[in-house]
């Protein structure tokens, strides 16, 4: 199972949630922008249907996979 740790970090003149190199929008205050990352985070661990998806990676290749309802990463925050 996959591990995601967003982070909530200053940015944008605000404060933010990331995950790797990928920013939220800005949130006003730190509180703030921890609160909607623990939300990401929980959504994240919530099972889904089973579905065809479509992505692009770092290097700009595009993948398609079937991606499992239940197979859901480990999400957290650390700040």
């Amino acid at each position: 199972m996959p591990k995601l740790h967003y982070k909530v970090v200053q940015h944008d003149g605000g404060w933010a949630y990331k995950l790797n190199d990928v920013f939220s929008e800005p949130f006003r205050d730190k509180t703030a922008a921890l609160v909607a990352a623990r939300r990401v985070a929980a959504e994240q661990r919530v099972p889904g249907d089973t579905t065809h998806i479509e992505f692009q990676d770092a290097d700009g290749k595009w993948h398609s996979e079937l991606s499992e309802g239940d197979d859901r990463p480990d999400a957290d925050v650390v700040s």
